[in-house]
């Protein structure tokens, strides 16, 4: 006998062959808990190869997500519920799975080929190894071909459809409509592939209402303390490509945007390429270094150029950053990191290109840094390095990571008329107009663009002379461009709002940034439930610091830094405020578990006493 059950969230991982569709099921689970007002956070997981060997645990793709009545700040440590389409995919997932789980398997995949793909002596079906979870096995393979079999699809075609039918069993469990993905499903494909994926969801959806193996179905209401708004689903990426134009507008100029395709970059070159009706021009370039050339050519024409990139292509990008900061000209740096070195593990999370950001190119290159810190904050942040590189005439640096790109969460559209208009450097009379004249509160040199008669001059690589902009070989001018250009950089932080502490102002202080963000929050507040003194403080502007950053430092006994790296932010934190602070370091291409900073942070109060 079916019953019902109301809980206050869930979290899902689905995980199957990289060609199983995982993915997509996973975007489409998220769409209908966003439309029935959940708060929600994803975890897409791939893997580097375009198609590793089918059945091995190499190739096995994975997203998981959790939907809530609340507000909630991660996909979740483990999750509650894994559908698991093969072997490989199961026991790689098993990790990520709460003691007492729910797994939904396709036992169609367990013949002893499958079972030697993904390198198992037994199956883990019968061996014991599934003794401590609820263990639902389902023939999903088998009942989509059978389901399918009408529309004509051959054998490959009609197995590629077993992601909706396991999209419509969880549809089913957890009470959600399959209008939104129906409708998805009428615009992505065209006929017998329509029908057959649409067949495939309906079944799924109807085996589990009629099958004796299920017999609770869950409801997660509506997320009651989220402000009241208007909300879309979004990703970092896509974020970021609508904070950049919103930027663009607010200034009043064009938006031009070169770029090289790399993960988990791309997505941003697609979000903006139709923008065409908003002035946005996009380029894909024949390499990263024409990529941001060609965004520096914009910038001296008077638009606002962008690069985006991850870690290796922006140490390709080293030089021109550096001819951008020497000549003094507006740019934005998307590097959206990825775990190194050199390739790495390009599909995975990591925060380790930070040092490199602040100091990776030659001579004394200051950049402005800056960093998101979820999916929607992207959009905020995107639009506060327009200002920042309009205002100050500097290039600016955000880093982005894996994790924040492709995760999802609601966004709270925001009123674009209450945005502030950008102010753009103004143009001294033409006859007092010197090229590295400089405004005196913010040290930026005037913007004159090619072809406004009077204000013709002349820039490049190569030092320039103090007000005239000649070339100058003078070591003591040398040396005051140098200061004026890292003094610039500085001068950032009289516009840079008090920094925000979550939770309390003695004991122990978390220091965040990035996409450490929802771990830390959430550890925090969990630490102070169990009578523990902590703080979190987590930081947008890393170049230059928040002017505050100190006095906040000297409030707290003890200073835990969080990083997806072997200790970056800690580097600059104990050089520049000279604090014995202690690292958390996780380096895995995965994000931080909640669990792992909590006990981080009773680790060090119980070493102090606190």
């Amino acid at each position: 006998m079916e019953t019902q059950q109301t809980i206050d969230q869930v979290v899902i991982r689905f995980a199957g062959d990289s060609g199983d569709g995982m993915q997509l099921l996973g975007s489409q689970f998220t769409h209908a808990a966003a439309l029935a007002g959940n708060d929600l956070a994803t975890l897409p997981d791939y893997p580097a190869e375009i198609r590793a060997p089918a059945g091995t645990p190499e190739g096995v793709s994975g997203f998981q997500l959790q939907f809530a009545s609340r507000d909630i700040f991660t996909p979740g440590d483990r999750s509650d519920v894994l559908v698991a389409m093969n072997p490989a995919a199961l026991v790689t997932n098993l990790k990520a799975l709460k003691d007492g789980g729910t797994i939904i398997v396709n036992t169609d995949k367990f013949r002893d080929l499958d079972l030697k793909k993904a390198r198992l002596e037994s199956s883990p079906l019968d061996d014991g190894t599934l003794l401590n979870y609820r263990v639902f096995g389902v023939g999903i393979s088998n009942m989509t071909k059978e389901c399918v079999s009408a529309h004509g699809l051959n054998a490959k075609q009609a197995d590629r459809c077993k992601n909706f039918f396991a999209l419509g069993m969880m549809y089913w469990m957890y009470n959600r409509s399959m209008d939104g993905t129906k409708s998805w499903i009428s615009n992505k494909f065209k006929s017998p592939f329509q029908e057959a994926n649409v067949a495939a969801l309906e079944a799924g959806y109807s085996f589990a209402e009629t099958a004796e193996i299920f017999s609770n179905t869950y409801t997660v209401p509506v997320a009651s303390d989220l402000p009241e708004g208007l909300y879309r689903n979004i990703t970092g990426n896509v974020s970021l490509a609508i904070g950049l134009v919103a930027g663009a507008q607010k200034a009043g100029k064009t938006l031009f945007y070169g770029s090289y395709p790399i993960t988990p970059a791309s997505d941003v070159l697609h979000a903006l390429a139709p923008f065409k009706n908003y002035g946005v021009v996009t380029f894909q370039a024949e390499d990263e270094i024409a990529g941001v050339c060609a965004a520096i050519g914009a910038s001296y024409g008077g638009a606002i150029g962008v690069t985006g990139t991850s870690g290796p292509g922006l140490a390709l990008k080293a030089e021109a950053v550096g001819l951008a900061m020497i000549t003094e000209l507006p740019l934005v740096i998307l590097n959206v990191q990825r775990g190194g070195p050199s390739t790495g593990l390009p599909t995975k999370t990591e925060q380790s290109d930070l040092l490199q950001a602040m100091y990776g190119r030659n001579g004394e290159s200051p950049v402005a840094v800056i960093a998101p810190k979820t999916p929607s904050d992207c959009f905020e942040v995107a639009l506060e390095a327009v200002r920042i590189s309009l205002t100050y005439m500097v290039p600016v640096v955000v880093m982005s990571d894996g994790y924040i790109a492709n995760g999802a969460e609601p966004w709270l559209m925001p009123d674009l008329d209450a945005i502030p208009e950008i102010k753009l450097p103004s143009l001294p009379p033409v006859e007092s107009f010197q090229p590295y004249m400089r405004d005196p509160e913010t040290l930026a040199r005037p913007w004159a663009t090619p072809g406004t008669k009077g204000y013709e001059h002349r820039i490049g690589g190569l030092e320039k002379e103090h007000l005239t902009g000649n070339v100058s070989y003078d070591p003591a001018n040398h040396q005051m461009m140098c200061e004026l250009r890292a003094e610039k950089i500085q001068r950032i932080a009289q516009t840079i709002p008090a920094t925000e502490i979550h939770g309390d102002e003695e004991g122990t202080l978390v220091l965040g940034w990035g996409s450490t963000y929802g771990a830390i929050h959430t550890a925090v507040d969990q630490a102070r439930e169990e009578g523990h003194k902590v703080g979190h403080a987590h930081l947008r502007h890393i170049n230059p610091f928040p002017p505050d950053l100190g006095t906040i430092l000297g409030k707290f006994d003890r200073i835990l830094v969080p990083e997806m790296n072997l200790g970056q932010l800690i580097l600059l934190i104990r050089e520049k405020f000279l604090v014995d602070a202690v690292g958390l370091n996780k380096i895995q291409g995965q994000p931080f578990r909640i669990e792992e900073i909590k006990q981080k942070i009773i680790e060090l109060a119980s070493e102090n006493g606190a």
